[in-house]
């Protein structure tokens, strides 16, 4: 559906500028803090659009969730930041609570 696909970028958007802040070291330098608000920008009409199709709780749920399983992700490639085993534990609950959103619930566009 073209929504998720909406809704995937407007996730990957979030996800890149989060990404950036850390190199923006709490917007210092120019370019990455340029970045981080181009990204939220994008992040927030995208999921804006969204919302015309699905309920706001489960587009934030999706876009949260997902957002926090990425850079949860990314931190741990990327930056070297390891997670304990509460950690995984609480991402896997969030990727459950995802899929239990998409599958079982009348709001969510299946």
């Amino acid at each position: 559906m073209q929504v998720y696909f909406l809704l995937a970028l407007a996730i990957l958007a979030e996800t890149a500028g989060t990404t950036a802040l850390q190199a923006s070291q709490q917007f210092t330098r120019l370019w990455p803090s340029v970045f981080v608000v181009v990204a939220y920008a994008i992040s927030f009409y995208l999921l804006s659009i969204t919302l015309k199709f699905m309920p706001v709780g489960v587009v934030y749920a999706i876009w949260a969730g997902l957002g926090i399983v990425f850079i949860a992700a990314i931190g741990y490639v990327v930056f070297g930041q390891k997670l304990d085993a509460p950690a995984v534990l609480g991402t896997a609950m969030i990727i459950a609570g995802i899929v239990v959103i998409q599958l079982f619930s009348k709001v969510a566009p299946h």
